[in-house]
């Protein structure tokens, strides 16, 4: 998978070459690709934000700059496309998200549909956000997709960018040593909606607290059946809606 990132940020990427991600990295599953909006620009203070038409308090980043930095993405995607065997079906649109409170609610099966991605970029917004027309004239090339983490916002997109690249790539083939351990986390398939039973590893004891000992009974059917009561009571304490 290709990431492309645009950012007034991009030391604030610096942890994706760190744990699993930095070995997919090196290991040529992934390739990272961050790029400074600034970049764009054409004056001496690198200017890219400026007053809301119609008033009001804070300061909306500037079309033009945007509008350049997507046209060297598509330019360098399209390159790309021409590189590859003639003979293999049209590329499909790049997916261009942009973190966004306003923005569809990010999911596990989002993540799950974003990491079969050829190409994934990310335009992280600041200050107000981006000027509207850019996710409009953006829509005519890219697959944009305006998506939140939650019901809070942010200073900026790339705390949502690191997030959802973190849950994206996690799912590539190959990122997870084990891939059997992706079944049965909280909101997964294998989860059936339900969020995640309790862990435990050595000792059985520790400051004065037990494993449970159906853990240590050695019997997987047994184990199981806990496992799925405790996943059942935890999603109805804590996420009843999932329930539903």
């Amino acid at each position: 998978m290709r990431l492309d990132i645009v950012t007034i940020f991009p030391d604030y990427f610096a942890p994706l070459q760190l744990s699993l991600i930095g070995k997919a990295i090196s290991d040529g599953l992934l390739d990272v690709r961050v790029h400074d909006l600034r970049d764009w620009t054409h004056d001496r203070h690198r200017t890219v934000d400026d007053t809301p038409y119609g008033g009001g308090a804070g300061m909306v980043m500037k079309p033009e700059p945007w509008g350049e930095a997507l046209d060297e993405l598509l330019a360098s995607y399209r390159a790309s496309e021409a590189d590859a065997d003639s003979q293999s079906l049209p590329a499909a649109r790049p997916i261009l998200i942009v973190p966004s409170p306003a923005g569809h609610l990010f999911s596990q099966s989002m993540a799950a549909e974003f990491a079969v991605a050829q190409t994934l970029a990310f335009a992280c917004g600041r200050y107000e956000g981006i000027d509207r027309r850019v996710v409009e004239w953006a829509s005519g090339s890219f697959d944009v997709r305006e998506v939140s983490l939650g019901d809070y916002v942010l200073n900026g997109g790339e705390v949502a960018a690191l997030a959802m690249i973190e849950a994206i790539v996690r799912l590539i083939p190959g990122v997870i040593g084990n891939p059997e351990s992706l079944l049965e986390e909280s909101h997964s398939v294998g989860s059936q909606g339900l969020l995640e039973y309790p862990v435990y590893t050595k000792p059985a004891l520790w400051r004065g607290l037990r494993v449970p000992d159906v853990l240590l009974s050695g019997h997987h059917g047994r184990v199981e059946q806990w496992r799925r009561e405790r996943s059942r009571m935890i999603t109805e304490d804590r996420r009843p809606d999932l329930l539903q």
